[in-house]
């Protein structure tokens, strides 16, 4: 019980930063001497997903209804770019099943889940992920004081601050994060908003927006692989799942509460012009994730 808490409090604040929480999470994990792949842990990481949803839908519903009311363009931009993260993400998961592990690596069954053990391409993701971030954010200060960027960014109340152009490449960069821990999904999707010259607290809501539709899919997929492991396994008996379902509800409802926190410490720093410490942080937290590779190999 106390490692769920202490899970559902990593997840709940790290989803909803530009850290990425599955890293994370499987460090967590791992210096539990718990396994991030049995099929306890993933009915876990589902719950809390979901409570982690429901903060994103608590916290920006009613600035997404004004959005959708003032900002014609935004429905369509979010429909847009998660069309391109399906799109691109489907064809990433069947090139890095299909041809790197099982072709070139001669795994057996590849399953992209398999990647999320590695620490060294963790650590190299959130190296990636940290440079963006700070790329980000130099450009997007010197944005703010060219009259020109302001001027789009700041377009009138019933314009489209997106074009497809800024949709495709949001959904795009979306997609290249699901098969990559460590690569974080929102300091990616809200740097490249930044890139292109949104304003910050639409990059934000954007980002978040597309999180909410990314979701529902995600948790399918990780629940059909659950109980499809579990069925070839035989591992779970009703009295299990019984079991199971009240400490998962403990998780959702604490990863909700961090959420819901982190969410008002991300757009406090996001507004304030802080955004580039997130990156110094995943750049640091590169270095710590490495470093726990090296101890672990020297130690045997």
């Amino acid at each position: 019980m106390i490692h769920i808490v202490i899970l559902a409090a990593i997840q709940g604040a790290a989803e909803l930063l530009p850290v990425s929480s599955s890293a994370h999470v499987i460090v967590a994990e791992k210096l539990m001497g718990l396994d991030p792949s049995a099929p306890q842990m993933t009915f876990l990481l589902v719950m809390l997903h979901t409570g982690t949803m429901f903060a994103v839908l608590l916290y920006f519903w009613n600035r997404w209804k004004k959005l959708l009311r003032e900002r014609r363009g935004f429905l369509r931009a979010v429909i847009v770019a998660t069309a391109v993260t399906g799109f691109v993400g489907l064809g990433l998961k069947v090139l890095i099943e299909k041809v790197i592990l099982e072709k070139l690596l001669g795994h057996s069954k590849g399953e992209v889940e398999q990647l999320f053990q590695y620490l060294p391409l963790m650590a190299v993701n959130l190296l990636l992920i940290g440079a963006l971030i700070l790329w980000s954010a130099r450009g997007s200060l010197r944005s703010a004081d060219a009259t020109s960027a302001s001027a789009r960014s700041q377009r009138p109340v019933g314009g489209n601050p997106f074009s497809d152009s800024d949709s495709a490449a949001i959904g795009l960069v979306q997609a290249i994060c699901l098969p990559l821990r460590g690569f974080s999904r929102s300091g990616a999707t809200i740097s490249v908003g930044l890139m292109r010259n949104l304003a910050r607290p639409l990059a934000e809501d954007f980002s978040f927006a597309l999180a909410v539709l990314l979701t529902p899919p995600v948790i399918f997929l990780e629940a059909h692989r659950l109980f499809r492991a579990s069925a070839s396994q035989l591992a779970f008996h009703s009295s299990d799942l019984a079991a199971m379902l009240e400490p998962g509800l403990l998780g959702m409802v604490f990863s909700f509460i961090a959420g819901l926190l982190a969410l008002k410490w991300l757009s406090r720093w996001l507004e304030a012009g802080k955004w580039q410490y997130f990156g110094y942080y995943c750049l640091i937290a590169s270095v710590i994730v490495m470093g726990l590779q090296f101890s672990a190999f020297w130690r045997g």
